[in-house]
């Protein structure tokens, strides 16, 4: 098999045409092409993932700029991650003089190898990076890959020359946790074994050579493969990310060439497989390490690629928007879902990597990214697993916050993720009618809305005065507001938080609906009325202008008058029906239609039976209490309280919590309300790449997100920008008809995509400059991404075929 040449593909493909063409036999569904400019740039990076926690990340070029940089393996799946390899080691020759492919940045701006300088481009092939170099008129295409649940790196090398060359292979080695460097040479031995090297220290590397050989077994092209003597040698590498961070910015490697391979005159292909061995059986100290055997490295490679050409598929059918945003989303999310448990009690299943590259699973963002990393995408099964794995590690109401990196249990200091697990499996529910799994789930829901009606940890609890969810002792922080700095936390809404009382709200309807659509008697409808009515009485901000605020129907924008697209929305209200028999076929449509075509999408749809009524306008408030930024307007008091305190009293700061709450099904609101709250958060929040965790009007508002921990910490919901909330915003949009905003909305996003975590979508942006940081790859950005992005495409489809529909009426008319 022989590799098209470098293929050019627009940036934004527009939808419906024609799927790229890859290298091989498989089409891909998106692609991206960067020059040899821009494919130098050092903060463009490139994730692959195994499945089980373990990834190799590097820049676009091939550059590490972090500790995390090359390969790193899971010893317990997902976490307990190591990093093998920093980078491999690639030298040509040519005509009796040699170069390094390879790039490490030593020093600032100081770089060993001549890997940049060389590229004649980069291309992403549904996210499998391919890099190109040209020297002495020899090309050497690689591409890369991490076949799924291997803990290995696949890197495939194609030579084009006119003369015979030779390139010598190795790698940059060692052997420590994923979040640490070394600060001298590793103890590491090399064990040649012909095509095979065994590096060993507390943890040992799996060095593999192979060959392109025919149907009969016979090397393609006779390459003369020489195995050398292991020389390693000390390496100095700077991490220029972890510098930018205040982190530590040298790690020490150990370099050492393996092997040499000789090309004749026309090229040739090879293949270097490095896997990190894992451990198995453990008993004691009775370790027994094993790696997956991988076969064929070219066949592995064409797995995986037709695996994600078929997760684009997948959901280009669940959502019928097939643009190359949609699939490079869906193959995006597949990163972030991994397999969880091995061995020693640890919870089993299937669970949420945060974000790449240091956070573990997180239950929080796993239930909030879930629609978009499975429902979206037709990954029922997975769905249903996902919520399995967390209901099995429900405490007393909770679920975790975050499974330890370490291996060794879980921290349960979140009052939302369990709400957010109740919101997830009322989704599911619409989006399959999956009436077993939910009559399989329901009572665990109820035991957990019973645990937080009695009350559990952490002074999480119902107040028996309003019904409303409290949260919060000194020390801990419980919302998704969550920096801790030693005992500081910097932004702990104790008392009743906005969003925490709307997804409290939408627990007890889900509740509720499940129940009547099971036929059975709901067991918190009381107390969700109650909780109703107190929230329209204590949220609210009597004080604040609404005749001030924009309406959609001023704006000549109309509703929308539909169905937002079934699960995909929170706006979702009504009857649905449960089916007992199995899944439905994820192509569907079910999805998508939980309404008939013509039947509106209120914002906040009716409650069941008496729970609905009017809206209430809150009496007293009172304004922040704070000065003015210099250079900014007067700070303004926030529409809709962030939190209300033990004794009534309204935090009025202006936090994108509003949105988010708004946005959930039972959360009361009237139009003028939610205009009110529209425009402020345009008016203070929103920018390009997402919402302000606070308002630039704020005089407590941090404009910078960079430099050491602490600062960072200190800003991380002080004005940072975060991307995932946005969706919620979009949603707002969309529910009163402004559909153009809304698609403007997610333009900045839809094109960063392409800039940082190639494909993905970062953490947090500072909140000044929209400069990308954080976690290059995040979770619940690229899911809520996507999701809003197939919200406003069926919106825009919509209103196409209502105008298509439309003139074929005037054309038939006589």
């Amino acid at each position: 098999m022989t590799s098209a040449p470098l293929n050019t593909v627009p940036a934004n493909s527009a939808a419906g045409t024609p799927a790229p063409v890859t290298p091989g036999h498989v089409t891909s569904a998106s692609a991206y092409t960067y020059g040899p400019q821009a494919a130098r740039n050092p903060d463009l990076e490139v994730l692959l993932t195994d499945g089980q926690g373990g990834f190799a990340q590097s820049s676009l070029a091939g550059v590490p700029t972090r500790c995390y940089s090359g390969l790193v393996v899971s010893q317990q799946p997902p976490v307990s991650r190591f990093c093998h390899l920093v980078s491999p080691l690639e030298r040509l020759e040519v005509g009796g003089e040699s170069v390094d492919l390879h790039a490490l940045e030593v020093a600032p701006g100081v770089f060993e190898g001549r890997g940049l300088d060389l590229l004649t481009g980069a291309t992403v092939w549904d996210l499998l990076p391919e890099r190109e170099q040209l020297w002495r008129g020899v090309w050497v295409r690689r591409h890369a890959c991490m076949p799924q649940d291997s803990g290995a790196l696949v890197l495939l090398y194609e030579v084009r020359s006119r003369q015979s060359v030779t390139l010598t292979l190795g790698g940059f080695f060692v052997d420590r946790d994923m979040h640490a460097v070394h600060t001298s040479a590793p103890r590491l031995h090399f064990t040649p074994h012909g095509s095979e090297v065994r590096v060993a220290g507390e943890r040992s590397t799996r060095v593999t050579l192979h060959t392109r050989q025919d149907s009969a077994g016979r090397a393609l092209g006779q390459p003369l493969i020489q195995a050398l003597t292991p020389h390693p040698a000390p390496q100095r590498v700077y991490y220029r990310a972890d510098a930018a961070r205040g982190e530590t910015t040298h790690d020490v490697t150990l370099g050492c060439p393996l092997w040499s391979v000789t090309l004749p005159p026309g090229g040739g292909e090879v293949a270097l497989v490095v896997q990190g061995m894992t451990g198995a059986g453990i008993t004691g100290h009775d370790v027994k390490e094993h790696a997956v055997g991988l076969g064929d490295p070219w066949a592995a490679f064409e797995a995986e690629r037709t695996r994600r050409r078929a997760l684009a598929e997948r959901a280009w059918q669940t959502t019928g928007v097939r643009d190359e945003l949609v699939a490079t989303l869906a193959v995006a999310a597949d990163a972030y879902l991994v397999r969880r448990g091995a061995g020693r009690g640890e919870a089993r299943g299937l669970s949420v990597i945060a974000g790449y590259p240091w956070f573990a699973d997180w239950g929080r963002d796993a239930m909030i990214a879930l629609s978009g990393l499975t429902l979206v995408t037709g990954r029922l099964e997975d769905a249903r697993e996902l919520l399995l794995t967390f209901l099995g590690q429900r405490r007393r109401g909770l679920i975790p916050n975050h499974f330890d990196e370490s291996g060794r249990g879980a921290g349960y200091n979140t009052v939302d993720a369990p709400l957010w697990l109740a919101v997830a499996l009322e989704r599911y529910a619409r989006t399959t009618g999956d009436a077993l799994f939910v009559r399989q789930t329901l009572p665990a829901l109820r035991e957990m809305l019973g645990a937080l009606v009695q009350g559990t940890d952490y002074g999480i609890g119902m107040d028996p005065a309003d019904a409303l969810l409290r949260a919060g002792e000194p020390g801990v922080q419980l919302t998704w507001m969550d920096v801790k700095i030693h005992d500081w936390v910097v932004t702990p809404r104790h008392g009743k938080p906005v969003e925490i009382q709307a997804l409290w709200l939408a627990a007890l309807g889900a509740e509720l609906r499940l129940s009547q659509a099971l036929g059975e008697p709901p067991r918190y409808a009381e107390v969700l009325e109650r909780a109703h009515h107190s929230f329209k009485a204590q949220f609210w901000n009597h004080s604040a202008d609404l005749t001030a605020a924009p309406t959609a129907t001023l704006l000549g924008l109309g509703q929308l008058g539909t169905s937002l697209g079934g699960a995909l929305s929170d706006a979702l209200s009504g009857d649905f029906v449960l089916e007992d028999d199995l899944l439905r076929d994820s192509s569907s449509g079910a999805l998508l239609t939980t309404a008939p075509p013509s039947a509106p999408t209120p914002v906040s749809g009716p409650l069941p039976g008496a729970l609905s009524g009017p809206g209430q306008a809150v009496t007293g408030g009172n304004g922040l209490g704070v000065g003015q930024r210099p250079g900014t307007a007067p700070a303004q008091p926030a529409v809709l309280a962030d939190v209300v305190g033990a004794g009534g009293e309204q935090d009025l700061a202006v936090r994108p919590n509003a949105v988010i709450a708004l946005a959930l099904a039972d959360t009361p609101v009237v139009d003028e309300q939610l205009d009110a709250v529209l425009a402020q958060t345009e008016r203070e929040l929103l920018t390009p790449v997402g919402l302000h965790t606070l308002s630039p009007h704020d005089p407590r508002y941090l404009g910078n997100y960079g430099g050491p921990q602490l600062l960072r910490d200190a800003a991380y919901h002080q004005g940072t920008v975060w991307p995932w909330p946005l969706a919620s915003y979009v949603e707002l949009l969309l529910s009163r008809g402004e559909i153009n905003r809304a698609r403007a909305a997610l333009a900045g996003l839809t094109g960063h995509v392409w800039e940082a975590g190639i494909g993905h979508v970062s953490e947090v942006f500072s909140g000044d400059t929209l400069a990308p940081g954080g976690c290059p790859f995040q979770a619940w950005s690229v899911a809520e991404l996507l999701r809003a992005h197939v919200l406003v495409s069926l919106s825009e489809m919509q209103v196409q075929e209502e105008a298509r529909q439309r003139r074929a009426g005037q054309t038939q008319s006589p």
